[in-house]
């Protein structure tokens, strides 16, 4: 039993849910991981959004988890989500990426953090085997910035719990209640998936419950193959712009000053990516003309990439923003779902 001041407390009921595509091996490793757990979750959910059956063929080694399909395919991560957690009761949902692997005390870790009722959320580190992942920003964890940027160093270890504005979707849980108190979870953040975690993690922070990172509950991150292009490619800096954009309107409106302030980083941003292509073509005389011409390809397609985001965002915020009045409408939900 967990203990407070007030006395012992009912441990809550845990399910896991894991969104996949394509990586029948990893989904393996992920089940193996959590079936070595000290405290073992109550449910877990396998959804598939692969085109074969292969993932379904790996679960079916695993007695009791429960698989479940994505019929919307690749980039469709918010979607899996709202599937694993309509096929659940458990009054915590934990979310792990297919290419994470739980340490053995990584749920009870999780769970005691909710021994506190404001808590709404809680999140651990994602490590990656890369050197000073511990230390590196560590006092700038899971923060949205004023100019609407976001923090990321969910490896860091800060040597305490400590409170945050967004958690990470490998590494996350929340409580149900806090979940339909915000009318569930937001889908369409297509392409590469960017900001869906976060969004569910502002709202349920903005509806008036604490977000909890705790370095005590770790997974390691292996990460595995993308479905489509690479990490941090002119695909990735398109999608993450477009994306944000249509976070800040969905979570806080299109009159929240955070919309215009990450509007203006992102330009600053196309400025200054011009500006390197302009001065890698200017130092032609010392660089010779492969690397000028590469490096002013460079800044004017990924300036292209973060203008098009914020052009392509605009409407589909709009659309967003109808749809989700609509739901919230439909489901009874109040405005902390905005």
């Amino acid at each position: 039993m967990a203990m407070t001041g007030r006395g012992p407390q009912r441990e809550l009921s845990v399910a896991v849910v894991i969104p996949t595509y394509n990586r029948a091996d990893r989904v393996r490793d992920c089940l193996a991981h959590l079936r070595a757990q000290t405290t073992p979750p109550d449910r877990i959910v396998v959804v598939d959004s692969s085109p074969d059956r292969h993932t379904e063929k790996v679960v079916h080694d695993f007695p009791g988890v429960l698989y479940a399909r994505n019929p919307m395919g690749r980039g469709r991560t918010p979607e899996s989500r709202q599937i694993g957690v309509s096929l659940t009761t458990e009054e915590i949902v934990a979310f792990l990426d297919d290419d994470a692997n739980a340490r053995p005390d990584w749920l009870e870790q999780l769970r005691e953090r909710y021994v506190d009722s404001s808590v709404g959320g809680v999140g651990g580190s994602a490590l990656n085997g890369i050197e000073g992942e511990r230390s590196e920003g560590a006092d700038s964890i899971g923060q949205l910035l004023a100019d609407g940027r976001m923090t990321g160093f969910f490896a860091a270890d800060p040597g305490r719990d400590i409170e945050v504005d967004h958690l990470l979707g490998a590494n996350m849980s929340f409580r149900r209640s806090a979940i339909d108190a915000v009318g569930g979870i937001h889908g369409d953040y297509p392409g590469t998936c960017m900001r869906e975690e976060s969004d569910l993690a502002l709202r349920v922070r903005k509806a008036g419950y604490r977000l909890v990172y705790t370095p005590a509950a770790v997974v390691d991150h292996l990460p595995g193959e993308y479905a489509k292009g690479k990490r941090f490619d002119r695909r990735y800096v398109f999608y993450a712009n477009r994306n944000s954009i249509v976070l800040f309107a969905r979570v806080y409106g299109f009159d929240d000053p955070i919309v215009r302030r990450y509007t203006g980083t992102a330009l600053r941003e196309v400025g200054s990516e011009l500006v390197r292509g302009l001065r890698g073509l200017a130092a032609v005389g010392s660089t010779g003309p492969y690397r000028a011409l590469r490096t002013l390809v460079g800044g004017v397609t990924r300036a292209g990439a973060i203008s098009g985001g914020l052009i392509a965002g605009a409407p589909a915020a709009l659309k967003a923003v109808r749809q989700d009045r609509e739901r919230r409408v439909a489901q009874g939900v109040g405005p902390t779902a905005a």
